[in-house]
C-alpha cells in the first residue's frame, strides 16, 4: 500500500529548525506539513510567511500548507511565493470555497480542503472532483499532543467511499493523534497521508520512528 508521511513542522525545535529541516530531508519522510495558525480561526498562533520561506530554502522534499485562518483567500498567492507545493483551507473558513480551490490550482499548487472534527464529510460532496487532498481533523485544531477522536475512522471510511463512488483518486489525510499504535489503522480504513508531529519529534529517534511508521 503506497501512503505518505508529513512530520508536523510545528512539534520541531526552532531553536534548531535547521537540524529539524534537515532531518527529515533524510528521512523516509515524504512531505513536511506546515502548520499555519493566525489566532482568530484557532486559539493559537504559529507560523507565518517568513519561516515557512526559510523552511523552503532547506527542504528537499514538498511542503504541505494547512491554512487554520480565516479569510485564507487573501493569501493564495503569498504561500504560493513562500514555497507551498499543497495549501489546504478549512471549509468552516472558506465561504466561497469553489473559487477558493479554484485559485490554489490556478497558483499551481494541489488544493485541500480540511474539515474540523464536528464536520460531517457530506459537505465536500459538491467539491470533490476539483480538489487534491482532504484533511480530516483528528484532534480540534490549533495545539499539538491532543488525544485522538476514534469516530475519525467513519470519517474516513465515508470519505474514501465518496471519493471511490466517483472514482476519485483522493489524498485523504489524518491530521492529529497520528501514533505508532493507531497508523495501520488509520490506512486500513483508508487514509494514504499521515501528519504525524508529537509521534516523530519527542521520540528518541525520528528517523527511526519515520522509518517505522512508513511500514
Amino acid at each position: 500500500m503506497s501512503y505518505k508521511i508529513a512530520p508536523s513542522i510545528l512539534s520541531a525545535d526552532f531553536a534548531n529548525l535547521q537540524r529539524d529541516v534537515e532531518m527529515i530531508n533524510s528521512s523516509r519522510a515524504d512531505w513536511f506539513h506546515v502548520d499555519v495558525m493566525d489566532g482568530v480561526f484557532v486559539p493559537n498562533i504559529s507560523l507565518g510567511l517568513p519561516v515557512i520561506s526559510a523552511i523552503k530554502r532547506h527542504a528537499t522534499k514538498p511542503l504541505d500548507v494547512h491554512l487554520m485562518i480565516v479569510q485564507p483567500e487573501r493569501y493564495i498567492g503569498d504561500f504560493k511565493k513562500a514555497g507551498a507545493d499543497i495549501l489546504t483551507v478549512h471549509i468552516e473558513a472558506s465561504p466561497h470555497l469553489h473559487r477558493t480551490i479554484g485559485a490554489i490550482k490556478e497558483n499551481d499548487m494541489l488544493a485541500g480542503v480540511a474539515l474540523n472534527p464536528h464536520t460531517n464529510v457530506e459537505l465536500l460532496r459538491d467539491v470533490l472532483r476539483d480538489i487534491d487532498l482532504v484533511c480530516i481533523m483528528s484532534v480540534n485544531p490549533g495545539f499539538g499532543g491532543q488525544k485522538f477522536i476514534e469516530n475519525t475512522y467513519a470519517k474516513i471510511k465515508n470519505l474514501k467511499q465518496m471519493a471511490d463512488d466517483i472514482g476519485k483518486n483522493l489524498l485523504i489525510e489524518i491530521d492529529g493523534g497520528v501514533t505508532l499504535d493507531n497508523f495501520n489503522l488509520l490506512l486500513d480504513a483508508g487514509a494514504n497521508v499521515l501528519v504525524a508531529g508529537n509521534t516523530v519529534f519527542s521520540s528518541a529517534n525520528p528517523i527511526d520512528t519515520i522509518h517505522k511508521l512508513k511500514g
